[in-house]
């Protein structure tokens, strides 16, 4: 059974990666108009279906066996915001190192969901994809790859399924700049996941990057 679910998780990430990266590369000229998809409600709506379907996955996945979700509270909520914050941190030192580089695009960019400038007139389809990116995408990524990603893989020892949920997680984003920011990020939620042996941390953790990353495209 750990077998199979094993399995159907490597699949259902390779198909992430293989639809993101299809989508990179074959809808170029899209993803550069896409920009703004913050301020659409169509946008929000395509989007919530895909998370619903994606949770359906990963449930299905974890059947029978709710624990390999990771979904509980922390062993200590005072140690894990100290962790959280260190994670924060590291995030936060990594992108800026990244920045020096001298890229083709920045990894903020590439992904294509920071808006360029602020339109009050659509300030409710922006509220509601915050709610998307900041809510719904941090709770069913964390339960995919640091939730049953990183349970499957607690047989090949602590640091590397961290790391190769880290990597699974930068993959699945169908990007290429962008993962030397995403791959540390996901390790570092891995990390954090099994010091407080939860996803909830990092649940917070991924929603205020996110929302904070949008606010600050529009500020």
């Amino acid at each position: 059974m750990s077998r199979a679910r094993l399995a159907g998780w490597t699949g259902l990430v390779g198909l992430l990666a293989a639809v993101n990266y299809s989508a990179r590369f074959v809808g170029s000229s899209h993803r550069a108009a896409a920009t703004n998809d913050v301020y659409s409600y169509s946008a929000f709506a395509g989007g919530l279906v895909v998370y619903l379907l994606w949770l359906g996955a990963v449930l299905w996945i974890a059947a029978g066996r709710p624990g390999l979700l990771a979904l509980r509270p922390p062993r200590s909520i005072a140690r894990a915001a100290g962790l959280a914050v260190g994670a924060i941190a590291v995030i936060y030192a990594v992108e800026a190192i990244v920045s020096l580089i001298p890229l083709p695009q920045s990894p903020g960019k590439e992904q294509g969901l920071a808006p360029t400038h602020w339109e009050p007139s659509h300030a409710g389809a922006f509220a509601a994809n915050v709610v998307l990116f900041a809510l719904v995408a941090p709770f069913v990524e964390e339960l995919t790859f640091r939730g049953v990603g990183q349970s499957l893989l607690a047989f090949a020892g602590r640091w590397p399924s961290i790391v190769t949920v880290g990597v699974a997680f930068g993959l699945a984003h169908g990007l290429l700049e962008a993962l030397l920011v995403l791959i540390p990020f996901g390790v570092a939620l891995a990390w954090l996941r099994d010091r407080t042996d939860s996803v909830l941390p990092g649940m917070v953790v991924h929603g205020l990057f996110n929302g904070i990353a949008l606010a600050a495209s529009v500020l």
